[in-house]
């Protein structure tokens, strides 16, 4: 049977896990210790998805040598407890299995560092269903988007002969696919909403995972 993809990547937060809680209560713990209160934590959900180290600078102001001092302290509270705050989204285990039976190939591309979302994925067992699991260094290096899956396909499609499509929920996903030439599907179950992935440039924007396997497949 043939299907419309070989090589299926998604984003993990947000897309794969609703990591939103471990996220925004990391992100406000280092806020606290510059004296910064968020009375309305749901402002912080614009740090999920997007790379720690432009969401500080974006969105405070900090410059450099606060940025690091940021994330140091956003590790502290998510190496501990934040990391697990979160959960697979339902059906999320029934499109990887669907998919690995198949035979196509899977990957993780996502703006957290890989040793997180390894972690993250082992936690939830559901790591095997991935041929490659790739992020950004813990240092803040290969942040973008287009950056990590431009590594991830050099990785799984050196000569660039397989059909790829990437899927994710925020516009850093759709504009990172765009820039490997690639096919991107936007989800609404994460933190992007329909006017962003629209924006941004996918071909595709769903709102329940029963859509993704039938959209990848073509089947």
């Amino acid at each position: 049977m043939l299907y419309m993809y070989d090589l299926a990547l998604f984003d993990l937060d947000g897309t794969l896990t609703d990591s939103g809680i471990g996220i925004v209560n990391s992100v406000s713990f280092a806020l606290t210790h510059f004296g910064i209160r968020v009375n309305d934590s749901r402002e912080l959900n614009r740090f999920v998805g997007p790379p720690l180290w432009n969401s500080f600078r974006e969105f405070y102001g900090f410059n450099d040598e606060q940025v690091s001092e940021a994330i140091e302290k956003y590790r502290e509270y998510y190496n501990v407890k934040g990391i697990f705050e979160n959960r697979l989204y339902d059906g999320i285990t029934e499109i990887l299995d669907g998919l690995a039976v198949s035979g196509m190939k899977l990957a993780v591309a996502t703006s957290k560092p890989t040793k997180y979302a390894k972690i993250i994925l082992e936690h939830f067992e559901v790591s095997h269903y991935f041929d490659l699991i790739l992020g950004s260094e813990m240092d803040g290096t290969r942040s973008d988007k287009g950056e990590i899956i431009g590594c991830v396909l050099d990785e799984m499609d050196a000569g660039r002969n397989m059909k790829a499509v990437m899927t994710g929920d925020r516009e850093h996903d759709i504009v990172g696919a765009i820039a490997q030439n690639i096919d991107s599907i936007g989800v609404l179950w994460g933190y992007g909403d329909q006017a962003e992935l629209e924006a941004a440039g996918a071909i595709k924007i769903i709102s329940s995972t029963n859509e993704l396997q039938h959209i990848i497949t073509g089947v």
